[in-house]
C-alpha cells in the first residue's frame, strides 16, 4: 500500500499495516499511527504526535522530521534505519534492536537510545544527557555529542572519530574502545571494565578511575587531573598529565608529569610503574590539586 501526500489525523490511523511506502505525508495529531506495522519505508514525511512507531519491525525511514510532541517515537522495534533526517523529540529509541542512524540530528536527545541492541551511528550530532544506555553491539563514527552520562551502563561499544562533551561518559561500561575522538568531561570512565582510548585527546577532571584494565595508546591528556586513581592501567600518554593520583597497578609511560600523588598506606607500590624522565612534584597528598 502506497500513500503519497496525505495527512492523518486518527489515532492509530495505520495500526498493524505490513508493507507500506509513504511519501510527503503528515501524522498530525493521533497517537500511535503507525503501532505494530511491518516493512515500513518512508521519504519526505513529518510526524508531529506521540507514539509514532511503537512494536515495528522492517522501519526505513529518509529525510523525516520527528517534532517535539512526537516524543517515545520509537520505541520495541526492530530493523529500524533513519538518514538524513531530524529528530526534535525527546526520550526516542527504547529497548530496541538493530537501529541505524546515519546523518541525523536530535537537538534534543535527552534519554535518548535506552537499552538498544545493535546499534550503529554515522554522523549523529547529539545534545541531550543520559544518551546511549544501556545498550549493547553500539558501532559509533563522527558522533558530535553535548550530554553528561552518554553510554552508562553500556556493554560491546566502539567509537571513532567523533567528539563528545559529556561529563561521567562510559560509566559502568564493559569491553569499551575509542579512537581518534576528542573528550571532554569530568570523572570520565569511572567503575568500568576493559576500556580503550587510541590516539585520543581527553580533558577531564578524576578521569578514568575505578576502572579494571584500562589500556591508553598514544592519548594526550590536557588540563587532567588526579587520573587513574584505584584503577589497573597501561598508559601511554603523549605530552604532560597535569597530576596522577594512586593508581593501584600497571604501568604508566608519559611525558611529563606535574604531580605524582601517591599514598603508601592506600595503594601496593610495587604493582605500578611510572616512566617518566620528568616528574616536577611528587607527594603523599592530593590537597591543592582538586
Amino acid at each position: 500500500m502506497e500513500y503519497k501526500d496525505t495527512k492523518f489525523i486518527e489515532e492509530r490511523a495505520l495500526y498493524g499495516m505490513e508493507d507500506i511506502k509513504l511519501n510527503g505525508c503528515v501524522f498530525e495529531k493521533g497517537e500511535s499511527p503507525l503501532k505494530e506495522c511491518r516493512n515500513v519505508k518512508a521519504c519526505e514525511c513529518l510526524f508531529r504526535y506521540k507514539y509514532p512507531f511503537w512494536y515495528c519491525d522492517g522501519v526505513d525511514l529518509r529525510l523525516v522530521t520527528f517534532f517535539d510532541m512526537a516524543r517515545a517515537g520509537v520505541w520495541y522495534t526492530k530493523n529500524y534505519s533513519m538518514s538524513d533526517s531530524i529528530v526534535e523529540a525527546p526520550k526516542n529509541f527504547r529497548r530496541c534492536e538493530n537501529i541505524t542512524l546515519s546523518n541525523v540530528m536530535i537537538p534534543n536527545a535527552q534519554e535518548t537510545l535506552w537499552n538498544c541492541t545493535g546499534v550503529t551511528l554515522d554522523r549523529v550530532n547529539a545534545n541531550g544527557p543520559y544518551f546511549g544506555m544501556n545498550c549493547r553491539d553500539v558501532r559509533v563514527k563522527s558522533l558530535n555529542l553535548i550530554g553528561d552520562y552518554s553510554f552508562d551502563g553500556g556493554v560491546n561499544i566502539e567509537v571513532e572519530d567523533s567528539n563528545l562533551a559529556s561529563k561521567d561518559a562510559f560509566w559502568n561500561c564493559e569491553n569499551v574502545t575509542v579512537k581518534n575522538t576528542f573528550i571532554t568531561g569530568e570523572y570520565l570512565g569511572w567503575n568500568s571494565k576493559n576500556l580503550r582510548f587510541i590516539d585520543c585527546t581527553i580533558e577531564s577532571l578524576q578521569g578514568m578511575c575505578y576502572i579494571e584494565n584500562l589500556e591508553m595508546i598514544n592519548c594526550r591528556l590536557i588540563n587532567t587531573t588526579l587520573v587513574f586513581e584505584y584503577a589497573d592501567v597501561e598508559a601511554d600518554i603523549r605530552g604532560t598529565v597535569d597530576s596522577v593520583f594512586n593508581p593501584r597497578s600497571g604501568t604508566i609511560k608519559a611525558d611529563r608529569i606535574n604531580h605524582l600523588v601517591i599514598q603508601k598506606d592506600k595503594i601496593d607500590t610495587s604493582k605500578t610503574k611510572i616512566i617518566c624522565d620528568d616528574i616536577a612534584e611528587m607527594t603523599d597528598t592530593p590537597e591543592g590539586l582538586w
